[in-house]
């Protein structure tokens, strides 16, 4: 496992791989404005693990959203390795999703019609990857999630925990700089939900990536290396 997790790291620790200023986001819900991201901002350094915490409503995954290119901003800035996601076309932001960017999901959000090993590939394939080459990687990423005993599985086949170590695996596929992760374990029973945040944490560790996660379990923030806290729309 080491081999494959050591292979992803292309930048030195502590590099800022993301940097958030003043970002802002508004909707309008029934003709009036709502105000959900109201300011504030942080830098995610490469190697660090930082939990994302505050209210239900507060705005977590409107600010994972954001930062995870899958939404816009009203107004303020994000840098991904220093390249501001604004200038960006939407060709060159897909672009940046797909090689910078792994997302894990409260629920596993896998194909059911596809093997787990096909669902690790689908990322690699869409980028470009020969089928055999990403089939091999895939193989392999399931193994370091413990589940390569299942590659050949659909995910109805599956447990739950083995359904979301599925999904970790996915977001490894193309190597991202960046893991974000929206109430990875919120599906989970304790055990498999403990299981699977172990896991998380150590990938992301052997790998020196970056890890921004939502959780509202204070216990799982607590094993981070700092919180973010949006308070009323601001993110300090």
């Amino acid at each position: 496992m080491a081999n494959i997790l050591n292979s992803l790291s292309k930048v030195s620790r502590g590099d800022v791989v993301m940097s958030v200023r003043d970002i802002k986001k508004t909707f309008v819900e029934g003709g009036q404005p709502l105000h959900i991201l109201r300011g504030g901002g942080f830098d995610l350094h490469r190697g660090e693990i930082v939990a994302l915490v505050g209210p239900s409503g507060s705005g977590k995954s409107t600010l994972l959203q954001c930062v995870g290119l899958l939404d816009t901003p009203t107004s303020g800035s994000i840098l991904i390795d220093a390249i501001a996601v604004q200038k960006m076309d939407e060709a060159m932001r897909t672009k940046i999703r797909r090689e910078k960017i792994g997302f894990v999901y409260q629920r596993h959000n896998l194909l059911s019609d596809f093997t787990a090993a096909e669902n690790v590939m689908l990322p690699m394939l869409a980028g470009g990857m020969d089928e055999a080459t990403a089939c091999a990687r895939a193989i392999k990423l399931l193994r370091a999630a413990d589940v390569g005993h299942r590659a050949s599985h659909l995910p109805g086949e599956m447990s739950g925990g083995e359904q979301q170590r599925t999904a970790v695996a996915r977001a490894l596929a193309n190597t991202p700089e960046i893991l974000l992760a929206d109430e990875p374990t919120g599906s989970l029973d304790p055990a498999h939900a403990s299981a699977v945040f172990d896991l998380l944490l150590d990938l992301t560790r052997r790998a020196k990536m970056a890890m921004l996660f939502v959780t509202h379990d204070m216990n799982l923030a607590a094993r981070a290396d700092r919180t973010i806290t949006i308070d009323n729309g601001i993110v300090k």
